[in-house]
This record gives structure tokens, C-alpha cells and sequence, in this order.
């Protein structure tokens, strides 16, 4: 795998030695090699408690076996010679097979082969014939846990069971087998789970921790200086859940990267903007003073102009104060008071100043009596941005294509409550021009980005969707099966209603 920490030659301990937040206390690699051995291990105990119950009925079964071998062979001498063992042969036949009582039973008799002088009393009785599975299991966990000095009588059928065999022994021969086989087992359970928990161990480091370490090592060293983009991962070819995770952190540091640009390139502008804002202001206040000397003038033109020259001169003003709060990505909190829409698309259509040559119609189709609990400066820079944009589609569109039909219209519609939700008053912007493309669709109401046209900014419409949510709506881009664009702005319905006085245009 090829990333930052890879090509660096530093791991995730080099990485984040200098953080002591970020040392890994606990290593995942030593974490997987413990888990695995003890998984391997309590598996092997598992196997180990049926294992040692066998061991010990194979154990007690084999000595049956050998006490009916030797009771047929004393048998077979005695028929021969015509006498019994004697004591001395019996006492070898005892320690031979470490017990103080032998005895043989057929269907016909039952003969006792050798017998200690004294035989202490019998405290275990094991019928090799009738144990069951739990039997066993108990049985061995009793001799290991209790077992030592304890007389057992041990008996059970040989072959096909027409013979069976006898023995009293003591149970310390059968716990030191049974401890010695416990050893073994332990240490050969020991072996395979250390064993496989090496296998384990370097398959999962090679082909995920290994590259887990590196991602983290990428992530840390990315969050350093973000900026820098040579810290991006580099995904490697893998096509499995690790290769995924590497391509959607590429994709993520990628991203935050080319933000990041962006924010500090918006900072510089901000700071451009508030340089020319200052001298921009001064300048407005010198043109607003020569037009408060206009209004003076007698001449029927000049008055009829002056008081749209004076709106427009305040309005200005007031927008060059708000630059610097867009900068700080804060848009002022709307001061609502009832306006009456129509008038105040009417005032819009005034200040666009549409030029009559270019036979552009600006539809106003509000009804006259609507009145809106909204900010007017902001809801005017609002309407102001969506129609200017619908003007510049058709005068694109008029030099491009020269349609017959071009119009802005604005307008309203209601919708009423549905399923328990509040109703809504939608404000809707719509031009018969070529439509938005896929480019400035996907980036909708992003500075920057979202600019219909080259040279734009895509101020317009993120100034627009910010006012409509200080406003507790949405703006939308509506899907049109003709041609053109059509902005909704959608109004909770209680900020509408309708007019039942006259009521004074807002300025």
C-alpha cells in the first residue's frame, strides 16, 4: 500500500510520538495475537474435558484386559501343573498389576486369581459396563480434583462379555496417568494455540492491521496541515472493504483540501471586499448628497426620477454595510413587518430599469391584495437577484437563439395543509429562457459555484437561499416540462394573509 506514511518511511508510532493523545496504548496487533490464543485455547479445553474422561476409561478398560489375560494364564498353568498359584506367585501377580484383588467371572463361576493380606475399604466403585458419557466426565474430574489414596474396585466384561474381570487397586496409578496426560495435552494445546495464533497473528497484520496503521498514520499526518496536499492517501488496488475505506478517505482529504482553498480564498476576497466596501460607501454618500440637491430641481423629469434615485442610493448603502456581514457568512436577522408583495415587485421592476429595446415583458401577477410579514430590504434584494438572473438568461438567449416568447413573471400560489403540516404561501420567480445546466444545478445556491453563466460569481443565488432560511423558508429549483427556470420560495402560510385596508408600498 502507497501513502504518506508509506512513502515517509515513518509509522504510526513515529506519527504520533509527538501527540501524546494520540500513542496507541493498546496495539491491535497484540490484542489479536492474545485473542487468538486464548480462542485456541478454550477450544482445546473444550476438547480436552471429553479427551481426559476417555483417557481414563480406556485406562481402567486396558487393566480389566490385562487382569482376565493373567487370570487365563494362571488358569491354564494351574490345569497343567495340577496346583494353584502360591503366595509368593500370587504377591508377584498383585504388584505386577499394582492392585490387591484380582478376580475372574464366567457364566458358570466366579474364581478369585490373588488377594493381599490386607485390603483397606473400598471407597470408589466403577462399573466400566454402565458408564455413560457424564459418568465418565464426573469420574475423571473426581480422580483429578480428589483423587490420591483412595481404594477403587474397578470391574467390566472383557471381549464379547461372557467373561468379565475384577479389580481393587489404589487410585494414585490412575491419577499420575491421567496428571501426565493432562501435561501432555496442555503443552500440545499450548503449542497449536500459540501456533495458530502466529498464523493468525501475521495474516490479519499483513492484510489489515498493517494497512489500518497506515491509513491512521495518513490521517494524522493529514491533520497536521491539511493544506498540503501531497498528504492525501494514495489508494492502493485492493477491491476488498480496506481498498473502499482508502478511496472514500482520498476522496474526504480531497475534498476538506480543496475547501479549505476555497474558505481561505473567500478570507482574501473578504478582505478585498472591505477595503472597497470603506471607499465604496464614501463614494455612495457623495452621490446621495448631489442627489438630495436634485430633488430641488423643478424640472418634471427630474422629479419624477429622484425619488427612485434616492431608494436606490439607500439601498446601496444599506448593501454595502451587509458585505462585510456575508463575509462573516452572518446574514442580519429580518426586522418583519406587512408588506404588500405586489408593490414591492413592482419597485423590483423599477429598479432592474429593463431596457425597452431588448422587448423583455416583466409580468407581475401577485395579487394586489397579498400582504407578507417579511423583511422588504431583504425580501427586495431576494426577488431583486432571482429576476436580474432571469434577465441575463434572456438576454443570452435573445442573442443566441432569438426566441419569440421572453418573460419574467412573479407570482404566487397556495398550498393548504397536509397530513397534520402546516400550509404554505410559495412566491415563485419564473423566465422563459434556456434553462440552468447540469454544472450549475449540482452547485445550486453555493458561492462560487453555482454560477449559470461564465464570469458569475453565484453570490446572487446564495444570498437568496440564505435570506429565505432567516425567513424560516426554502428555495427550490422547480422542475419545469418547458423550457426556462422557475424559483419557489417557499413561506410558512401564517407569515400571509390578505389585505383589508390599504396599506403603504414598502421603500
Amino acid at each position: 500500500m502507497l501513502d504518506t506514511a508509506g512513502r515517509s518511511g515513518q509509522s504510526v508510532d513515529d506519527v504520533t510520538r509527538g501527540d501524546p493523545a494520540l500513542r496507541v496504548k493498546r496495539r491491535l496487533s497484540t490484542r489479536l495475537l492474545l485473542l487468538t490464543a486464548l480462542a485456541v485455547m478454550l477450544a482445546e479445553v473444550l476438547i480436552f474435558v471429553p479427551s481426559i474422561s476417555k483417557f481414563r476409561h480406556d485406562w481402567l478398560s486396558g487393566k480389566i484386559e490385562t487382569v482376565a489375560v493373567a487370570g487365563l494364564a494362571s488358569e491354564e498353568i494351574s490345569s497343567e501343573t495340577g496346583s494353584v498359584l502360591g503366595p509368593d506367585q500370587e504377591t508377584a501377580l498383585l504388584a505386577a498389576l499394582d492392585a490387591y484383588l484380582i478376580a475372574i467371572n464366567d457364566a458358570d463361576s466366579s474364581r478369585l486369581l490373588a488377594r493381599a493380606e490386607t485390603i483397606g475399604m473400598t471407597e470408589i466403585q466403577v462399573d466400566l459396563e454402565t458408564e455413560t458419557p457424564w459418568s465418565m466426565i464426573a469420574g475423571a474430574f473426581d480422580t483429578l480434583i480428589f483423587g490420591g489414596d483412595r481404594i477403587m474396585r474397578v470391574f467390566g466384561p472383557v471381549g464379547d462379555g461372557s467373561v468379565s474381570a475384577e479389580v481393587v487397586m489404589s487410585e494414585r496409578p490412575l491419577r499420575m496417568a491421567m496428571l501426565t496426560y493432562s501435561r501432555n495435552i496442555f503443552l500440545l494445546s499450548l503449542s497449536v494455540a500459540l501456533f495458530a495464533a502466529l498464523l493468525v497473528y501475521t495474516a490479519i497484520s499483513r492484510f489489515l492491521v498493517r494497512p489500518i496503521e497506515h491509513m491512521t498514520g495518513s490521517m494524522v499526518r493529514f491533520a497536521a496541515n491539511p493544506a498540503d496536499r501531497d498528504r492525501i492517501i494514495r489508494p492502493s488496488d485492493r477491491d476488498d472493504e480496506i481498498g473502499i475505506a482508502e478511496v472514500q478517505l482520498a476522496d474526504m482529504q480531497t475534498r476538506l483540501a480543496d475547501t479549505l482553498r476555497e474558505q481561505r480564498h473567500l478570507a482574501d476576497l473578504g478582505l478585498a471586499v472591505s477595503k472597497i466596501n470603506h471607499d465604496l460607501r464614501n463614494v455612495l454618500a457623495s452621490t446621495q448628497m448631489i442627489s438630495d440637491r436634485l430633488a430641488t430641481i423643478d424640472d418634471p423629469q427630474v422629479q419624477r426620477f429622484a425619488p427612485l434615485l434616492l431608494r436606490s442610493l439607500d439601498r446601496a448603502l444599506a448593501y454595502t454595510q451587509s458585505v462585510l456581514a456575508y463575509g462573516r457568512a452572518v446574514e442580519s436577522a429580518p426586522k418583519r413587518r406587512e408588506v404588500r408583495l405586489r408593490l414591492l415587485v413592482e419597485d423590483v421592476c423599477e429598479t432592474l430599469a429593463i431596457d425597452p429595446t431588448v422587448r423583455i415583458d416583466f409580468i407581475n401577477s401577485v395579487p394586489s391584495d397579498l400582504l407578507l410579514m417579511v423583511d422588504p430590504d431583504q425580501f427586495h434584494r431576494l426577488l431583486s437577484n432571482l429576476c436580474r438572473n432571469a434577465l441575463e438568461a434572456l438576454n443570452e438567449q435573445v442573442d443566441e437563439h432569438g426566441a419569440a416568447l421572453r418573460e419574467v413573471r412573479v407570482g404566487t400560489v397556495s398550498e393548504s395543509a397536509q397530513g397534520g403540516q402546516e400550509g404554505h404561501i410559495v412566491v415563485f420567480v419564473e423566465d422563459t429562457g434556456p434553462g440552468l445546466p447540469d454544472k450549475a444545478r449540482e452547485n445550486l445556491f453555493k458561492a462560487f459555484r453555482g454560477s449559470a453563466r461564465s464570469g458569475g460569481t453565484g453570490l446572487g443565488l446564495a444570498i437568496a437561499a440564505e435570506i429565505v432560511e432567516a425567513h424560516g423558508g426554502e428555495i427550490t429549483l422547480a422542475e419545469c416540462d418547458q423550457p426556462g427556470t422557475r424559483f419557489e420560495i417557499r413561506l410558512p402560510a401564517s407569515v400571509a394573509r390578505r389585505a383589508e385596508a390599504t396599506v403603504e408600498p414598502a421603500s
